[in-house]
């Protein structure tokens, strides 16, 4: 694939998280919707064409903890806020970002995980849990080794001891379990077909009208693989 090519043709370990969600659109996971800008005016129209409220991102393949880096700007509301957050990220004298990710904004309470890692001894396995803030707090999490069955991702989603928020929750659609299962087979497949990416890890994966999207996702690559 180019997106991989062009990032091991430049030495990179990673995708950026516009290039991995790109990645994933080639495979039919959805994404959010969002442009790469790189000014002022780019970061308004792009903003104003997404539709306000929006999220902006520092974006680059070294920038993998944008929340830590203070790099995340959510509920940008206007074209001076988008602009003003343009002008911020892109002055900081810490790190250098030359681009910034604007984003739609996905609202939901629920936060899913998915992802792929690569095992010594069985290769590519696929995971899914809670995600957000919990992924590593709480570790509810189910592995199944790539590739998957139908059958597989239904257990997945039955594995988690959090189950239930995959049902109608406070009046919300119950998650569209054909569709979440339809990305951790995906997501196998990925694996499969690619033994130069290394890892993939979507979180958040949020839950828009009953359908999974991915907000967020990282793309790493074995360097030691063309």
């Amino acid at each position: 694939m180019k997106i991989i090519k062009d990032a091991i043709k430049r030495g990179a370990t990673a995708l950026s998280e516009h290039e991995s969600k790109l990645l994933l659109a080639e495979f039919g996971i959805p994404v959010t919707g969002e442009k790469i800008v790189k000014s002022e005016d780019e970061a308004a129209s792009a903003a104003a064409a997404i539709g306000y409220p929006v999220v902006m991102k520092g974006s680059g393949e070294k920038l993998s903890h944008k929340t830590e880096m203070n790099l995340v700007a959510l509920d940008v509301r206007n074209d001076t806020e988008a602009r003003e957050t343009f002008r911020r990220f892109t002055s900081r004298k810490d790190v250098e970002v030359k681009e910034v990710l604007v984003q739609q904004m996905v609202k939901g309470d629920r936060e899913l995980v998915a992802g792929l890692t690569r095992d010594p001894q069985f290769g590519p396995c696929v995971m899914f849990g809670l995600g957000g803030i919990f992924t590593e707090i709480l570790e509810d999490i189910a592995f199944r080794v790539a590739p998957l069955t139908k059958l597989d991702a239904m257990e997945m989603m039955e594995d988690i001891r959090a189950k239930k928020i995959l049902g109608p929750v406070r009046g919300k659609a119950p998650v569209d379990r054909e569709a979440l299962a339809n990305i951790l087979i995906t997501l196998g497949k990925i694996g499969l077909e690619h033994d130069v990416i290394k890892e993939i890890d979507i979180n958040p994966l949020k839950v828009l009208d009953g359908k999974p999207v991915a907000v967020d996702a990282l793309v790493v690559l074995d360097a030691g693989k063309k």
